[in-house]
């Protein structure tokens, strides 16, 4: 009788721990599911979502949920761009056949159009208030910026070349055209407002929910420009 016992419970206990580990299988292949059709969503409530294309705490360097994680960029030279896209070619004549403050409005205006490039991102996801520039963006242009070193391999680039870097990059959009109007006026906004506005600070990024400084090197929305 006993030993009948002592198996009941046994045969009892397998088929407890088989439910539990089926209805946990269960569980994490319906989340693994949700965030595979999602894999980029902005808004599954967890600030630090490692999908989320503004979160600067990624789990892993090469997460490729995570358009602007500079460093994304160092794991190898896979992430390399071909230079010529974001170089002026020589002798081009920038846009200048419209009044300068017409083209800083306009520049102001696709500062947050996401037809620029291809995922959705704009300028302004990760420079609302001037967030995400390091100190050297105050610097006048040609200058060093750490993303166009680390991915076309430029020592410096005009404010024009930093536009294109940035529909190229982090856009992930065809560069505009060298001549034409749309550059002039996102290049005319950034060099007018943004950069003669920027002061570097220590300040919380609004586009950072989880490290609450710019220095960060992990903060995808502080990418060195």
């Amino acid at each position: 009788m006993k030993n009948y016992l002592n198996i009941l419970m046994a045969t009892t206990c397998l088929l407890l721990l088989s439910v539990s580990s089926s209805w946990a299988g269960q569980k994490s292949m319906s989340m693994h599911n949700t965030t595979a059709s999602n894999p980029c969503a902005m808004t599954q409530g967890n600030p630090c979502n490692p999908c989320n294309p503004c979160n600067p705490c990624a789990k892993k360097q090469s997460n490729p949920c995570n358009p602007c994680n500079p460093c994304a960029k160092r794991s190898g030279t896979g992430n390399m761009i071909d230079s010529q896209l974001i170089t002026r070619p020589a002798g081009t004549k920038l846009f200048s056949n419209a009044p300068r403050n017409a083209l800083v409005n306009e520049g102001k205006q696709l500062f947050s159009d996401p037809s620029l490039g291809t995922n959705g991102l704009t300028c302004s996801t990760c420079h609302t208030g001037n967030a995400g520039f390091l100190a050297s963006f105050a610097k006048p242009y040609p200058h060093k910026v750490a993303m166009a070193k680390d991915r076309a391999g430029l020592k410096a680039i005009n404010a024009d070349e930093f536009v294109q870097f940035c529909v190229v990059v982090p856009l992930k959009g065809a560069p505009l055209a060298w001549e034409g109007r749309k550059l002039a006026a996102l290049t005319a906004y950034v060099v007018d407002v943004k950069q003669k506005t920027y002061k570097a600070s220590h300040s919380a990024n609004p586009c950072n929910p989880c490290a609450k400084k710019q220095g960060n090197p992990c903060n995808p929305c502080a990418g060195g420009y």
